[in-house]
């Protein structure tokens, strides 16, 4: 099997009359098309039929194909966002009286969907602490699923899938990972039991804040039955971005090495600032999720985020954020650029308040996602803004 560099390069399998190794932008929106039944129709090598944009694209296609080999699955489909991809796969899954089991500390948008379709399904949703542990002690009978992040947003808690894997029946609790923050290069969940993995492509896959995306890879026969949700539901990624994704994830190694070497740089840096209350990044060897980390990813790498407390009140932590000069002030995280956030303005919003304070989410809390730049400028501009 090709190493992971290699499979980003070539692993879209794209073949055309003019020798091109590229996969090109499919902007048609219709295909030639009989009766799939007679076999009078252009048939994928997942065995859908070509026949309409919302379907089904070859351009999507391509991209699919490189996500399924990167996370050692045998199939992959793509949507227009990460929660396009989260929301079709709990409304295809869940049926009433199921029973979910997710750490409090998720994507909050992830939680909010799930608090509002719990009560319309009749689901029992279950927010447990962000530890393999918490997460065995909950499951019981009735559970169904299983939804974690290995790596939690935005506090860098490493979760033990291989426990998880180890304690529950994987063929009675379906494990379903969130694995952008980890990507392929640090962790395939299927080794550790997951059923389906999601990522929000928007991240580390693109990697350059220009395209919006997500992706659900797993059994060839899920996927087939995920194909016939996301088709009514209209949620397929479209081919431009495919094409910017298939660009991005070119380069995701190389590019998630330099991220996860920055923000070490970055962590150990903040850790020893005097105006910095605590540094939470699975880096350092001080913290606390240094050694599960260490156990579980596949190289000596712990992602491009950090998350720091300022001392003082949140207007202090606002001042710090408006005196960034290079650092971007704004959402999401695996791209060029560093940026800077608030989580209890943004990703976290949603938490519970209550489960916010044990889990440690205060107001001074900043996520930080490391970009490309040259780590020493980083630094300096964090220093700047610090250094009141």
């Amino acid at each position: 099997m090709a190493k992971p560099s290699t499979t980003a390069i070539h692993g879209h399998e794209h073949k055309d009359n003019y020798g091109s190794h590229v996969p090109p932008i499919y902007l048609g929106v219709v295909y030639e098309y009989i009766d799939y039944e007679l076999k009078e129709a252009v048939f994928t090598d997942r065995g859908n039929y070509l026949r309409y944009g919302r379907e089904e694209n070859p351009t999507t296609r391509a991209l699919e194909r490189i996500v399924a080999k990167l996370e050692n699955t045998e199939d992959a489909l793509a949507f227009n966002s990460g929660m396009a991809a989260i929301s079709t796969t709990f409304i295809w899954r869940l049926k009433p009286g199921d029973r979910v089991i997710v750490p409090m500390e998720l994507y909050s948008s992830t939680l909010a969907l799930l608090n509002n379709i719990a009560p319309k399904l009749n689901i029992k949703l279950s927010k447990v602490w962000p530890s393999a542990e918490s997460i065995i002690e909950a499951v019981d009978r009735d559970t169904s699923i299983i939804f974690l992040e290995v790596m939690t947003n935005p506090t860098n808690k490493v979760i033990d899938i291989d426990y998880i894997y180890k304690s529950i029946d994987i063929e009675k609790t379906v494990l379903i990972v969130d694995n952008t923050f980890t990507t392929p290069i640090l962790l395939k969940p299927v080794r550790y039991g997951a059923k389906l993995v999601i990522h929000s492509m928007t991240k580390y896959f693109g990697g350059h804040n220009d395209a919006v995306g997500g992706v659900v890879a797993g059994l060839l026969t899920d996927t087939k039955v995920l194909w016939e949700w996301r088709r009514m539901f209209g949620g397929i990624l479209q081919p431009f971005e495919a094409y910017m994704i298939l660009r991005g994830i070119k380069t995701l190694e190389i590019r998630f090495e330099k991220h996860s070497s920055n923000a070490k740089a970055v962590a150990e840096y903040l850790a020893e600032h005097s105006r910095i209350e605590e540094v939470m990044y699975p880096g350092l060897q001080k913290d606390p999720y240094h050694g599960i980390a260490k156990k579980l990813f596949e190289k000596p790498l712990f992602g491009g985020v950090v998350s720091f407390k300022i001392k003082g009140g949140y207007q202090d932590v606002v001042n710090f954020l408006k005196r960034l000069k290079l650092v971007k002030r704004c959402p999401s995280l695996g791209g060029t650029e560093s940026m800077a956030v608030l989580p209890v303005k943004a990703g976290a919003m949603f938490i519970e308040p209550e489960h916010k304070v044990k889990l440690g989410i205060t107001e001074n809390l900043v996520r930080l996602s490391v970009g490309l730049e040259d780590v020493d400028d980083i630094i300096e501009d964090l220093s700047q803004a610090l250094n009141i």
